[in-house]
């Protein structure tokens, strides 16, 4: 693959735009003209409304809430050019580079910016927050399941606290690598100068930014006791926290669309020339494929939020067995998002990690057409394996075995990927460097995942096994083992180009054992009390589960050590980290010819393509 220009490190401050309304908002008038919207139609709402009514009470908030999301987009300059249009006159050119942040320093990360990498740190800033969120809540509920009868956690929010963690957890997780990487790294690697729609990337950015207060809200109006499924009737009988709730899911399901429309249309039209689909890096093939499969299966989530929402202000009656309703409506559209969601969660990951083990391995990635062919095999056949989730709920047994037959197929896609990474480990001489003892880490992770996977598909086994702690410990092998692996170790192998430094080696390393250790003593003890049947989401427990217990909560506090170390590595790293040199791993991938600090435009030069990245150890003929 060539390497073409040199790039200025340091830009010119861009022309100020003369008298224009787009250089006075950021995100304090955003929160300003946010809570304006939001009380206002609060109190204009309430006026003349009979509030002891639940049904008045949930459209009040429900559309203050709203308003609240529109009045911070007005306020931090996201509407500007979509109403500049309208009127026949859009955005100067000074304005354009204006909006890019060129030149702006550390404001531009707090203000409505186009620049695509200026997203990818507000998104990882972003996940870091939630991350720490989820964490917190993880740590209450492991340490109220330290012994039966403990009361650190109230039995009356208990439930509440495990789905606003459920929940957080999720949302931090669906953005983890496509929020930072799929906007700072992915265009770099296929030779673009930037985004495809970069008002809209940053329209997804400051959406998902307007959810959070939003979900926060929850824990002000009596939280959501439906954990984070918000299974119906029970949502739609909910207390007002389950407004917070359904309104945090519409918006972050446009968020969703809009970023992962722009991804695919910027890898589709933008790549390099010569950069045909198989010299296009993993990472990338998987990131595309990961929000080519949320694009389709949030909308159903949504639509489930959108037909709540109208059962608690209009009396619909979706879900309402008593009207013709049905509560098997809201788990089929629940739950055609709930699991292909694990693999938009996990392929992101994996991609990653596929991506670096050539670098680490210095041998040419094994096979990757099955590398595509499996994620593309793991995307196609989650999208057939929903109701699963439903072999207890009595919908429709005759299907139960043909759902247990695509679940347990979907075994062999992820098969193919293990292939890619024996293989490609196969004979090799690892640099074991941070990033790739995370290989090693997703590989062990996902392969306990994945066969207790085969135990809950299995429609016997799952009358056992369903409802307990094995079926969270299961799931979070793949999302906390695997994923979060795979998220760690890319943000590790990318960190210098995200921050000119290098991560601090020796905090990388004491986070890893304390997180892999604990991770594993932590699910390991939940794998044996859920064998033995203690149910999942109660705050309490027979004493005969308090051994596991026990030791799944000192698990849950090694973890909590790790991250902590690995966050203070990020923020110390970020600050006084030594200097990276401009390709510290040696890879082949474009983005590792950019300078730091990149300019708005990548790359001055169209870039030319002549191989794949993978070239490693390959003879050069004469």
């Amino acid at each position: 693959m060539t390497t073409l220009v040199h790039q200025s490190e340091v830009s010119s401050p861009a022309p100020v735009p003369a008298k224009s309304l787009i250089t006075k908002l950021n995100i304090v008038t955003g929160f300003i003209v946010g809570a304006i919207f939001c009380w206002g139609t609060y109190y204009a709402l309430r006026a003349g409304r009979d509030m002891t009514d639940t049904h008045n009470v949930n459209k009040v908030l429900i559309i203050s809430m709203f308003m609240w999301s529109l009045g911070f987009m007005i306020g931090i300059g996201a509407l500007i050019g979509p109403f500049r249009w309208l009127i026949g006159k859009d955005l100067t050119p000074e304005e354009e580079l204006y909006m890019s942040g060129e030149g702006q320093g550390m404001k531009r990360y707090f203000k409505f910016c186009t620049d695509h990498k200026v997203v990818g740190i507000q998104y990882l800033v972003a996940v870091m927050v939630l991350l720490g969120a989820g964490g917190t809540m993880a740590m209450m509920i492991r340490t109220n399941l330290a012994r039966p009868g403990s009361h650190l956690v109230l039995p009356q929010i208990y439930n509440s606290l495990v789905g606003l963690h459920g929940i957080t957890m999720i949302i931090a997780m669906i953005i983890a690598l496509t929020g930072p990487l799929g906007n700072f790294i992915l265009p770099m690697m296929i030779g673009a100068r930037g985004e495809a729609f970069p008002r809209l990337n940053a329209v997804s950015f400051w959406l998902l930014f307007t959810a959070i207060p939003v979900l926060c809200s929850a824990w002000f109006l009596g939280g959501i006791p439906t954990g984070w499924s918000a299974y119906a009737p029970l949502s739609t009988q909910a207390g007002p926290g389950m407004n917070a709730f359904l309104v945090t899911i519409i918006i972050f399901a446009i968020s969703t669309a809009v970023a992962g429309t722009n991804i695919t249309t910027t890898v589709i039209t933008m790549r390099a020339k010569g950069m045909r689909f198989n010299r296009v890096p993993i990472f990338v093939i998987g990131c595309t494929i990961s929000v080519a499969l949320a694009v389709p299966a949030f909308p159903t989530f949504m639509a489930a939020m959108v037909q709540t929402g109208m059962d608690r202000t209009i009396s619909t009656g979706f879900f309402d067995a008593n009207v013709g309703g049905t509560g098997w409506l809201y788990a089929n559209l629940f739950w055609i998002m709930g699991h292909p969601e694990v693999y938009v969660i996990l392929l992101p990951g994996v991609a990653a990690l596929l991506e670096m083990l050539p670098v680490f391995t210095r041998k040419p990635l094994f096979s990757f057409p099955m590398a595509v062919a499996g994620m593309a095999g793991i995307a196609g056949m989650s999208a057939l394996v929903w109701a699963h989730h439903m072999y207890m709920s009595g919908w429709m047994p005759a299907l139960n075995g043909p759902f247990m037959v695509t679940t347990e197929f979907i075994s062999f896609p992820t098969g193919l990927l293990f292939l890619v990474f024996v293989g490609t480990l196969w004979r090799s001489r690892p640099w074991l460097k941070f990033p790739m003892l995370c290989v090693y880490a997703m590989m062990w992770n996902l392969l306990i995942g994945g066969i207790t996977g085969v135990y809950v598909s299995d429609v016997p086994l799952d009358g056992t096994l369903h409802g307990s702690m094995f079926v969270t410990a299961h799931f979070h092998y793949t999302i906390m083992g695997a994923a979060l692996s795979g998220a760690v170790g890319a943000i590790a192998y990318w960190f210098p180009k995200l921050s000119g430094r290098m991560l601090n080696e020796r905090a990388s390393y004491i986070s890893f054992w304390f997180v892999q250790i604990g991770l594993n003593v932590l699910f390991m003890g939940m794998f044996l009390v859920g064998a033995e049947g203690q149910a999942r989401r109660v705050a309490n427990y027979s004493e005969q589960f308090a051994g596991g217990n026990l030791v799944s909560t000192i698990g849950a506090y090694s973890v909590g050590v790790g991250m902590l170390v690995f966050l203070w590595a990020i923020i110390h790293s970020a600050g006084k980290g030594a200097i990276a040199p401009a390709n510290p791993w040696g890879a082949k991938t474009l983005e590792w010819t950019v300078p730091y600090p990149a300019p708005v435009e990548n790359f001055s030069e169209e870039q030319v393509v002549t191989s794949d990245p993978y070239g490693f150890g390959k003879r050069v003929s004469k």
